[in-house]
């Protein structure tokens, strides 16, 4: 059963809408989607979750590993009921959060060790936990194992996620290494696809950092394994959208048409979901849209503010309109930006919620009318409104 169906191709760019189906429904292509690191997205519940659009949403293997632990989740049945959440969800391997956390303290690079939480061998990593210090292990065995415990439609292969300013050689040899996982992912995998009685799809991960040969040759072997989809992983990634558009310019050629393309941590910015959507890609996440709200970081439909505005700033204590007029969100509908700015000045939790309630939805609409735009072939037209 493949996961992914394109259904329409836009004239004059790379853009398509498609269609990706698992058990827990189908999800409109190109499609973002919010992060539930922990299984909550955070100060939402599944209704909220409902309520703004959401078609899927991500958990965090890492994390889920050391709180509440797979073996809890499992005996729940899984994310979905965990969490009550009866949509598709997809979970990362952990890879990047294990590999970002050994960065904190060392930059120096090597083929046995990435700083002082971090130890890389061939068969895995071994890393300490940021909680307390406990010792871990993750090899692309015991990675597969905790994502078919957790449950998720969508889970990825296990990766070694190199920082941009690793030596060209280490980059190599990481990548050579993720290969490695990749296949013993797969194997893995597919001994057991459907561990809670549903199926789960495996996702390969391409590497190489800025350099292109590199990314080539990881393209062409990633699509050489029989995954289900393919992903585009990397520090740069989704937070330098220059560096971001040439990586992804240097790989579709080499994807298949019939699997779906999607580049991990992309949404800092609306415009951003855009630009990738126009070179071919039809997922993405991030956790920006939330973490900016609750720093009282608003989206809006104003390209000469970049998008955002700080609903902390006293020039909106008496404003009484919405936070913008082009969203249809909850928030939008029932509170004025006065009432944000007030909420955030006393520190109320709700000012949490409505804010994140408001970024997500803004994401979400957007790519609403960003698919109905591919399919009326109007794609560039939309684009130049907001760029």
């Amino acid at each position: 059963m493949s996961i992914f169906k394109e259904i329409h191709q836009n004239k004059n760019s790379s853009a398509r809408a498609g269609i990706l189906t698992t058990d827990h429904g189908e999800v409109e292509t190109p499609a973002f989607m919010p992060v539930g690191t922990q299984a909550t997205v955070k100060t939402l519940d599944s209704a909220d979750i409902k309520n703004i659009g959401s078609g899927i949403i991500l958990g965090n293997t890492y994390h889920l590993h050391l709180q509440p632990g797979e073996d809890i989740v499992a005996a729940a049945g899984g994310l979905h009921k965990f969490m009550n959440w009866p949509g598709p969800i997809l979970t990362d391997s952990g890879g990047f959060q294990v590999f970002s956390l050994g960065l904190q303290k060392e930059k120096k690079l090597n083929s046995a060790n990435q700083g002082s939480l971090v130890k890389i061998t061939e068969d895995g990593v071994a890393f300490r936990s940021h909680r307390d210090g406990s010792l871990h292990t993750f090899t692309p065995e015991i990675a597969i194992d905790i994502e078919h415990k957790l449950g998720a439609d969508i889970i990825m292969a296990f990766d070694e996620c190199t920082p941009d300013d690793a030596s060209y050689e280490y980059t190599k040899e990481a990548m050579e290494r993720t290969h490695r996982w990749a296949k013993r992912s797969l194997e893995a995998h597919q001994t057991n696809t459907s561990y809670h009685g549903y199926r789960q799809f495996l996702f390969g991960i391409i590497q190489g950092a800025g350099h292109e040969n590199l990314r080539k040759e990881s393209a062409k072997y990633i699509a050489s394994l029989d995954f289900d989809g393919i992903a585009i992983g990397g520090e740069s990634v989704g937070y330098n959208m220059e560096a971001t558009v040439k990586i992804i310019d240097w790989v579709v050629p080499f994807l298949p048409k019939d699997k779906p393309r999607y580049t991990m941590g992309l949404g800092l910015n609306p415009t951003d979901l855009l630009i990738a959507v126009e070179h071919g890609i039809d997922m993405f996440d991030c956790v920006a849209p939330t973490r900016l709200a609750r720093h009282g970081m608003l989206f809006t439909f104003n390209k000469e503010n970049k998008h955002r505005l700080n609903i902390k700033n006293a020039a909106f204590a008496t404003d009484q309109k919405p936070i913008d007029a082009w969203c249809d969100c909850s928030t939008c509908k029932n509170y004025s930006r006065s009432y944000l700015h007030h909420l955030f000045a006393a520190d109320e939790i709700l000012a949490l919620r409505l804010a994140s309630i408001h970024n997500l939805r803004f994401m979400l609409k957007l790519m609403q009318e960003t698919r109905c735009a591919i399919k009326e072939d109007k794609f560039l037209e939309l684009k130049n409104n907001w760029i």
